[in-house]
């Protein structure tokens, strides 16, 4: 299984892409259906067996589906967040991001002399990471403290 023994490898339906960049920013690999392709209740089943990652959905016949699928009821993203906590998981902001919040995969710290698109900032004076795949550029700015301060209010 991908993941860690803390936080399980995820694959949320395609009705969860914002509940997604959320969960990747407390380091879970929460992989969205709709970046892999794959609508389908039977496609995602099939993909979460063969990568080992546990189904988080809105669809309830999707749930019944997927072994030890995690069913969210709330189209808000906030209670969303709420009931995955209540399902018993953790949601802490990581030290430093790990994971791409558009696309999942890795993220690497830039060095402090590499540059750095317009809309980042200088990477000598604060923190800078990106995206192994995508190429986005990420640190840990407003939005982190918005997110942190969402995450406070559960």
């Amino acid at each position: 299984m991908s993941g860690d023994e803390r936080q399980p490898a995820l694959l949320l339906d395609t009705m969860l892409g914002k509940l997604g960049t959320y969960l990747r920013m407390c380091g879970y690999d929460a992989a969205y259906a709709l970046n892999r392709g794959v609508e389908d209740d039977d496609e995602i089943v099939a993909l979460a067996q063969t990568e080992g990652r546990t189904v988080v959905t809105r669809d309830v016949s999707l749930a019944r589906q997927a072994p030890e699928a995690v069913l969210i009821e709330s189209r808000d993203t906030v209670d969303q967040l709420r009931e995955f906590r209540d399902a018993g998981f953790d949601l802490e902001l990581e030290a430093e991001p790990s994971r791409c919040g558009a696309c999942n995969a890795p993220l690497t710290r830039v060095a402090p002399e590499e540059p750095t698109p317009d809309y980042a900032p200088e990477p000598d004076y604060e923190a800078v990471w990106r995206c192994r795949e995508c190429g986005q550029h990420f640190w840990r700015g407003s939005h982190w403290d918005d997110v942190e301060e969402t995450l406070s209010k559960l």
